[in-house]
């Protein structure tokens, strides 16, 4: 009357076999994979800042100008005092940081509804840069 059930498992060595057969895919796999990974932070800066540049120009539409730069980009959100014709918030959130965790930069150049510049220090987070350290949008005439 006792049998003695088999239990079915794996034992130690095919684990083991397993975890290494998974660590040596990780290990050709993660550097392309991370690789990519920078690249796609810059595409999404591209997007914010597209995002951000139907707002601005949404702002001027029903305002009449463009945010100044002492405004800048909080103006999308929260209604400044001198915009009387303000239908915002132009945006679902608050201002987005690009990717790299760091404010977008805005200036008011002008007056016209193309005369601002609107850019990511990208990477680096500081002016110029090459490559991923690059700025990325509508980058000003240094």
């Amino acid at each position: 009357m006792n049998q003695k059930k088999n239990i079915a498992g794996f034992s130690m060595i095919e684990l083991m076999v397993v975890m290494v057969i998974l660590g040596l895919i990780a290990g050709l796999v993660g550097p392309r994979f991370f690789g990519r990974a920078d690249v796609a932070k810059v595409q999404t800066a591209e997007t914010q800042i597209q995002m951000l540049r139907s707002a601005i120009n949404l702002f001027y539409l029903d305002v009449g100008r463009l945010p100044t730069t002492e405004e800048g980009l909080s103006a999308l959100v929260r209604q400044p005092n001198t915009a009387q014709f303000w239908q915002g918030p132009y945006l679902d959130d608050e201002v987005p940081s690009d990717p790299w965790q760091n404010a977008y930069q805005y200036q008011n150049v002008k007056s016209g509804i193309s005369d601002f510049s609107l850019f990511s220090l990208g990477a680096d987070g500081a002016r110029g840069g090459e490559d991923l350290n690059a700025d990325v949008g509508l980058v000003p005439d240094a």
